[in-house]
């Protein structure tokens, strides 16, 4: 049975598996006796990029087919700064699973930085190495690059990030409409979308320190970013129509 390497973001751990991402993805979601209802968010990592990073013969050792016969659904590689160690172009789709065990793939596309909005504020969560709920001015490139390339006194090797709906609360926050947001306490959020348009200096503001681990499929807007400094890959997210042609099973769990 071939190996696979994944990535897994919530929490972060680098696995070995025997399974294929979509039986890993709902292995890691509802348990092998579908017990567990959990969400979850993985890279699949390109193993010949990485066999450097990991001791392969106790890897080929534990990863191996039971006694019955069944494939080895996860053998634990690493638990600790794991993002900030693979390199980028080992990285592969990104997966995301609901709670009952549907599987989403995003596949890599093209960033275009031209193309990024001005003049409109972005609501970001932060899924690795941090993770709190971030207000920013900046477009993604731009806040990817300020939190990795040392210009400020924080600074993170990696950062792992999903950009979040704001409707119309990214042009007027104190009297845009709020009606489908579904975050909690819209006031404190318009307060520190406010609180970017008066202070000029101000790029981010935290809105929530802790994230909760569990993320709104819904409220995605334009897809997830991981990279550091200039170098950035991005993971387009399907607008609801395509996700109900493309995936019909996701796109009623969420």
């Amino acid at each position: 049975m071939s190996k696979y390497i994944y990535l897994t973001c919530t929490p972060e751990a680098l696995v070995a598996s025997m399974l294929p991402p979509e039986g890993f993805g709902m292995y890691l979601s509802t348990g092998t006796k579908k017990r567990n209802k959990s969400q979850t968010i993985f890279f699949e990592v390109d193993l010949e990029k990485v066999e450097h990073l990991i001791d392969m013969e106790s890897l080929n050792r534990r990863c191996v087919a039971k006694e019955d016969g069944s494939p080895k659904s996860s053998v634990y590689l690493s638990v600790y700064r794991v993002l900030e160690t693979i390199p980028l172009d080992a990285l592969k789709s990104l997966y995301l699973t609901t709670d009952h065990g549907c599987v989403l793939e995003l596949k890599k596309a093209p960033y275009d930085k031209s193309r990024e909005a001005s003049k409109v504020l972005h609501l970001y969560q932060e899924l690795n190495p941090v993770s709190p709920l971030v207000a920013s001015e900046l477009p993604p490139s731009v806040f990817l690059k300020r939190l990795t390339d040392g210009s400020i006194p924080i600074v993170l090797p990696k950062l792992f990030f999903v950009e979040l709906k704001l409707g119309e609360l990214a042009t007027n926050p104190l009297y845009g409409s709020a009606e489908h947001l579904p975050y909690q306490n819209i006031g404190h959020l318009r307060d520190c979308l406010e609180i970017l348009r008066g202070e000029y200096e101000k790029h981010m503001k935290t809105v929530q320190r802790i994230f909760t681990g569990e993320l709104l499929y819904r409220t995605i807007e334009t897809g997830f970013y991981v990279g550091e400094k200039d170098d950035i890959l991005f993971y387009p997210y399907p607008g609801m129509k395509e996700l109900e042609n493309t995936n019909y099973e996701f796109f009623r769990a969420i």
